[in-house]
């Protein structure tokens, strides 16, 4: 395991943030909370392009809908921003499980 060193600034900020007795568990909860907040924002634009479209993305890759809506501008950008969401999605997703587990097993 390696170590680092925090500021007294970014320790006050820390404490403020989150409540406990060790630096590092304030710290893995902040970030933790970071992750939550980003999911949050990527699973809110599935959503919106799932109304939008009427499709899951799968479907939307699966039924060329890019390509049978003309490749507009608009079509080609929301896919693009679609396929982030999905990729971070899916990326936070095991992040959470990672850190779930080390905290069950105490590890942080």
């Amino acid at each position: 395991m390696s170590t680092f060193t925090v500021s007294e600034r970014l320790a006050r900020i820390i404490d403020h943030l989150e409540a406990g007795d060790r630096l590092e568990t304030k710290l893995s909860r902040v970030l933790e909370n970071e992750i939550r907040r980003r999911l949050a924002r990527y699973e809110w634009i599935d959503r919106f392009y799932r109304r939008k479209y009427g499709v899951t993305f799968e479907e939307f890759e699966r039924n060329e809908m890019v390509k049978k809506l003309g490749y507009s501008f608009e079509v080609e950008t929301d896919y693009h921003e679609w396929d982030m969401a999905i990729d971070g999605i899916n990326t936070l997703r095991r992040e959470l499980e990672v850190q779930q587990f080390l905290e069950k097993e105490n590890l942080l």
